[in-house]
């Protein structure tokens, strides 16, 4: 079910760790892409590769779920750039 704020197209497609980059990419249906730095989110920050990659979507493609590491991101806060609660965020300082 979508809910008045959910836009279909901003749903997932599909979920990456750029090479050379401290940063996760998502790129959703309607042909955006999110890229965050991974001091927002310090649980995928400390992550191995593996536990990275192994990610399913949640919430109707709304969400991300990482079972390894029990992390949870949504598209609406990644298009608002929200980062975690607690993190290292330059957004907390400006």
């Amino acid at each position: 079910m979508i809910t008045s704020g959910e836009n279909p197209g901003e749903r997932v497609k599909t979920v990456s760790f750029p090479e050379g980059q401290d940063a996760l990419s998502v790129e959703m249906l309607d042909g955006r892409t999110v890229i965050v730095p991974l001091a927002w989110f310090p649980k995928l920050r400390a992550a191995t590769p593996a536990q990275r990659s192994n990610w399913a979507l949640c919430g109707g493609g709304f969400g991300i779920h990482w079972p390894d590491l029990d992390e949870d991101l949504n598209t609406e806060g990644l298009l608002r750039g929200a980062p975690a609660p607690g993190s290292t965020s330059t957004r907390d300082t400006q």
